[in-house]
């Protein structure tokens, strides 16, 4: 049972490093040096220290004015491909770190198979975004991004298996609505997007009475 909550603890640090590698740990750090999370293991403890918390910061807070930015926000996370994947099956090993050398490489594959998936879906929904041309979509993705790894990582130490199940029912629903807009979006670039049927109703309406009124003066 030990091994087991171990190997939930690191996947859900894990996932919330595949969605944000510096928001991650600067929580995580914070969360340590406040005493918001106890009994976390010693690999973890370092993440407290002030230096590395002033780095992740300075890190995450370029991350968040970059992603503001149209077309940058794309270039980033595609950037970042290469990094959080890697970087999260690190930190699952860290986490399983002083357990059975079997659940650290367990931790460590699956962790950075996890990772693959939601930094994968956070690109997708990060194109699909981009799409638009302006910040604020962008500014409100980065937002609701911080809650989520914000409350994976300090609630993974308190409620594992819960916080990991609830993370991977976002996951799911994400990963559905990316298909969603980007099925939306090659629609309308392919132009075979129309219009709901109410979206047109006033103006059909507005035709039907100038047309009646027209008859009208026809007749009279």
């Amino acid at each position: 049972m030990f091994s087991l909550i171990t190997l939930v603890q690191s996947l859900g640090l894990a996932y919330a490093t595949g969605l944000n590698l510096y928001a991650a740990v600067a929580v995580t750090g914070l969360a340590v040096r406040f005493g918001w999370v106890h009994g976390v293991p010693t690999t973890i403890e370092s993440f407290g220290n002030l230096g590395v918390i002033g780095v992740a910061i300075l890190l995450y807070s370029i991350e968040f004015i970059a992603t503001l930015i149209p077309g940058v926000a794309s270039a980033w996370e595609t950037l970042h491909s290469l990094i959080r994947p890697p970087a999260a099956a690190v930190v699952a090993a860290a986490t399983a770190w002083h357990a059975d050398p079997l659940i650290v490489l367990i931790a460590a594959l699956l962790g950075g198979g996890l990772a693959i998936t939601t930094h994968t879906t956070k690109l997708g929904m990060r194109y699909a975004i981009d799409a638009s041309p302006e910040p604020l979509t962008n500014g409100v993705a980065n937002v609701i991004e911080l809650t989520l790894v914000s409350a994976v990582a300090v609630s993974i130490w308190h409620h594992p298996i819960v916080t990991l199940a609830v993370a991977l029912f976002l996951l799911v629903c994400m990963v559905m609505m990316v298909r969603l807009i980007w099925r939306a979006l090659r629609q309308v670039f392919s132009g075979r997007w129309m219009p709901a049927p109410g979206l047109m109703q006033a103006p059909r309406v507005m035709e039907r009475r100038g047309g009646a009124h027209d008859d009208t003066e026809h007749e009279l």
